[in-house]
């Protein structure tokens, strides 16, 4: 497999651009702030990072300025114009004019960290020769003056030959002027020369520039290798490492309690209401179980999406997760893989869609392959309310280790449990496809330690909420409108149920029995086979098969289940599911979800990979079906082994 990709495959949507508007490109090595001053100049909110490889496709945007709109096109951050991977190849792409319906863009943006300009210049000195209406932004002067560094814009711009704007992009400095700028394309001025082409003859070139700008390069931040001597040191930040993702979960169980409390309070007093006002069975049962029961049970989840991204944001800004990646860039050299692969899996902690389209910046084609087999089983934001209900019905909320709870550190070893089970399985597929260890350099620059600013912190945690709430108005209810319709369908008539012997005026015997004897019973007692010696009954296998949609799906099937098996319960999701019973075979009677059948549950939706979105991102990615199925089957057969093993020895233990 080629590492030169179809690179038309590799954009993401922002907002379309009208036809025959102008279209600048914006250029810059990764972790530059290119990406914050695209978000400034066209409002939108692409993901922005502190380590390189967040930026890994194209990113359209439209500037408005008056009455003229402006195509933006955000690319993925490069040291180089000769490209050695597959997002870099689409930064040659698009310059090149050879992206399908894509023209070469008119005028170039080349965004510089100020604090590292003599890099910035050498990436400078490969687009001048391009001859396109170029400018420079340079990044970051407020940090350079803060560290005594000293840089002439003006000067800058004599000698270069082109318009330099000097910005800080996360307060908004600058832009303005940024913005008329490029409103001015047409009209920059250019360089009379091309920059040599022979190296020798580059760096003298690059030494006259950075006189000519009197630039002093910024102090080293005493600060930072104080902080970093402890922080990246080999034990101590290892240990620093696992105990700031141990506080994190902590925190998760404790900080979001009470807000998921009143959220769950909410929907279940918007469900009293309907059983109160609403009359009609059906339209009753899908409003009161359907839609209340089964997205209600996802949404009283999101003070945890909150909090859980709101620290992550706070980790990246301060810029804390370059500093992992580091450490763990270290761990994957010894398992034959690069840093790149860790900030992979990093990226699927949040999604693994993300995470898989992350591998673009792996040079080799093998190693990108092996780390798109692995980086699903990072524990990804979607198996988060998953864990949160069945932890909570595995461990009692009382029970604590000193004062450290036992749910947070249930929730701290499946995270670990995902990262290290995505490591492993790429490092075995590396060890199957390629033997020969070679291991490519992976550079990363430690950003100085910031402040975070309220606005950035806020979108970084806001945007994948949204995104979480989006699912739940759009495939979550729709998956659940479709499970309930299955649960539900066909109805019995009251003649029906007597001969059936169950009394029409019990409730919950009816209930009971229409579910048994629906669709979704007939079709989950067929796969029931299949999961029995994991515990699992024919309910269980239906949100599973339901998760396919999205993992999220199996929590709303649950409670959706849950309401309509008792619609006088008033109990939350977690209570009614303890409550289940087995209703035939060798164990009728017995609870379904006793510790061995939890266990085994959290075990299988720890290793499945049970989301139709990332087998689809992975077919285009690896540019056919191969690889998907190969991800699909063998994370199906390890969640199938690891559930029964669990399963088994929590039944040995308890």
């Amino acid at each position: 497999m080629s590492s030169v990709v179809d690179a038309s495959r590799h954009s993401t949507p922002g907002a379309p651009a009208p036809s025959g508007t102008a279209q600048i490109a914006l250029i810059g090595s990764p972790n530059g702030g290119k990406t914050s001053v695209f978000n400034r100049l066209t409002g939108l909110h692409a993901k922005t990072g502190n380590y390189p490889g967040v930026t890994v496709s194209r990113t359209r945007g439209v500037m408005k300025v008056h009455d003229h709109t402006y195509n933006i096109e955000d690319l993925p951050g490069s040291y180089s114009l000769t490209p050695i991977s597959p997002d870099e190849q689409v930064v040659s792409d698009m310059l090149n004019g050879k992206l399908e319906g894509v023209g070469e863009p008119d005028a170039l943006l080349v965004v510089a960290d100020s604090t590292a300009l003599r890099r910035s210049l050498l990436l400078l000195s490969e687009v001048l020769p391009r001859h396109k209406p170029t400018a420079l932004a340079v990044t970051m002067t407020d940090e350079l003056r803060r560290r005594g560094g000293v840089l002439d814009i003006e000067g800058l711009s004599k000698a270069l030959g082109i318009p330099v704007v000097a910005v800080v992009a996360n307060r908004g400095i600058g832009i303005p002027e940024l913005r008329k700028t490029l409103t001015e394309w047409q009209d920059w001025s250019r360089p009379p020369i091309d920059p040599p082409a022979d190296p020798a003859e580059l760096a003298g070139w690059v030494d006259s520039i950075l006189a000519s700008a009197g630039y002093e390069g910024p102090n080293p931040d005493s600060r930072t290798e104080k902080i970093d001597k402890v922080l990246l040191h080999p034990v101590w930040g290892t240990i620093i490492f696992f105990a700031v993702m141990f506080l994190f979960f902590q925190a998760l169980f404790t900080w979001a309690a009470p807000l998921q409390d009143a959220i769950d309070t909410f929907f279940g007093y918007l469900g009293g209401l309907v059983d109160e006002h609403i009359s009609n069975p059906v339209l009753g049962g899908l409003l009161g179980d359907g839609i209340l029961g089964g997205v209600g049970s996802v949404l009283t989840f999101v003070p945890q999406i909150l909090l859980m991204y709101l620290i992550l944001a706070l980790l990246d800004a301060v810029g804390y997760m370059s500093r992992a990646a580091f450490l763990m860039d270290k761990v994957m050299s010894k398992a034959g893989l690069e840093g790149r692969a860790f900030v992979a899996v990093l990226s699927s902690f949040a999604c693994a869609i993300p995470g898989v389209m992350a591998t673009r910046t792996i040079p080799s084609s093998k190693d990108r392959i092996a780390t798109m087999l692995g980086v699903p089983l990072a524990t990804c934001s979607a198996r988060l309310p998953v864990y949160l209900l069945l932890v909570g019905m595995l461990v009692p909320s009382e029970a604590k280790l000193g004062p450290v709870s036992w749910q947070g550190i249930t929730m701290f070893l499946l995270y670990l449990l995902g990262g290290v089970a995505a490591m492993t399985a790429a490092w075995v597929v590396k060890k199957i496809t390629d033997r020969s260890g070679a291991v490519l350099p992976f550079y990363m620059e430690m950003p100085p330690y910031r402040v975070p600013t309220p606005r950035s912190v806020g979108i970084a945690m806001w945007e994948p909420t949204k995104a979480f709430l989006r699912k739940a108005g759009t495939i979550i209810m729709a998956a659940t409108i479709v499970i309930w319709a299955l649960t539900t369908f066909p109805m019995r008539s009251d003649e029906q149920l007597s001969a059936a012997g169950v009394d029409p005026g019990d409730a919950v015997a009816v209930s009971a029995y229409t579910m048994e004897n629906s669709v979704a019973g007939h079709v989950g007692r067929f796969v029931e086979p299949v999961f029995e010696p994991l515990g699992f009954d024919w309910r269980i296998d239906v949100a599973l098969m339901g998760s396919l949609a999205a993992r999220e799906v199996a929590v709303s099937s649950l409670g959706q289940m849950a309401a309509s098996s008792d619609p006088e319960a008033t109990d939350d999701v977690a209570s009614q599911l303890e409550g289940w019973t087995y209703t035939q075979g060798p164990s009728e009677g017995q609870k379904v979800f006793t510790p061995a059948t939890t266990v085994a549950l959290i075990l299988f939706f720890a290793f499945a990979l049970q989301c139709l979105s990332t087998v689809a991102i992975m077919k285009r990615e690896s540019g056919g079906w191969k690889w998907p199925s190969i991800a699909f089957g063998y994370m199906f057969v390890l969640a199938w082994v690891m559930a029964f093993i669990g399963h088994t020895i929590t039944l040995l233990v308890t």
